[in-house]
């Protein structure tokens, strides 16, 4: 889609499978089964989008998906097929050089593990080589010092070989890493999560992280389990909405599989998406 002098394009890395109860946390199976069929395992398949920002300034890509790194148990575990980034990028006439910049949503391997890859001496190396990558601070430090409950969710593979080679920056709060595209700290899910906001008129378009996963999240008590602070989260969707809402945001969700973007409206007095296919 192209907004003004940028384009936007979601490209997918693949797709992986999740416990449905972890997915959507308190809400019961009874409910949340309407819009996440389980397969035998109680596992829903998600999506694993990235977000590629083409601006006059340079091309900003918006997480990284799993990659290629990933072992046999993981990919047993959650029925992972993926790896399909840089295939898409491809499709879009572009070569890992051609990124300039890369910010992640947050570090979990889902997002962040295809930032690196392995050289032909099975050493993590940065996948995108002249690329500045950007972070909250408060996010490296909750990954780089995980506790017992978060430590499943990082590999430091993904992105210690990032700050080793000084391809890394750190972020405290808000910050616009080149003229339109505007990283907001949003907390919730885990420390340091971030949302990115692109401002190209005639509209917005926010990649929402794991604040809203996907549109089956728009309802506010639609939160996973995983999410580490569960009421900022709730607080964060609430005006997040409600802005996306009244402006018109274009709003992309990083695990939408059938839906991975769209507006607002409301109906019967409730928020519905209208999907926008940003594959194109």
């Amino acid at each position: 889609m192209k907004l003004g002098r940028m384009e936007i394009h979601v490209i997918s890395d693949g797709s992986w499978r999740l416990d449905g109860g972890g997915v959507f946390g308190q809400v019961p199976k009874v409910l949340w089964q309407e819009v996440a069929k389980p397969d035998g395992r109680n596992r829903v398949r998600l999506g694993l989008n990235c977000l590629l920002v083409r601006t006059p300034n340079g091309n900003v890509l918006i997480d990284t998906g799993v990659g290629r790194k990933v072992d046999d148990r993981r990919k047993e575990n959650y029925g992972l097929d993926a790896g399909k980034l840089m295939g898409g990028l491809r499709n879009l006439g572009l070569k890992a050089t051609d990124i300039d910049y890369v910010t992640f949503s947050h570090l979990h391997f889902d997002h962040a593990g295809g930032a690196t890859k392995f050289n032909r001496k099975r050493e993590a190396v940065p996948t995108f080589p002249k690329a500045k990558y950007f972070i909250q601070e408060a996010c490296w430090e909750d990954a780089t010092h995980p506790n017992e409950r978060g430590r499943d969710a990082y590999e430091s593979l993904d992105y210690r070989p990032l700050a080793d080679r000084g391809q890394l920056e750190l972020v405290r709060g808000e910050k616009e890493i080149i003229p339109g595209v505007l990283l907001r700290e949003t907390g919730g899910h885990c420390k340091g999560h971030q949302m990115v906001l692109i401002n190209s008129a005639p509209r917005k378009v926010a990649f929402v992280g794991d604040i809203i996963p996907t549109p089956s999240h728009i309802r506010l008590p639609y939160i996973t389990a995983f999410d580490q602070y569960p009421e900022q989260t709730l607080e964060y969707k609430r005006q997040l909405l409600k802005q996306a809402e009244e402006d018109q945001w274009i709003l992309v969700f990083s695990h939408g599989y059938d839906a991975h973007a769209g507006m607002l409206e409301r109906k019967d007095g409730r928020y519905q998406l209208k999907p926008i296919d940003l594959t194109k």
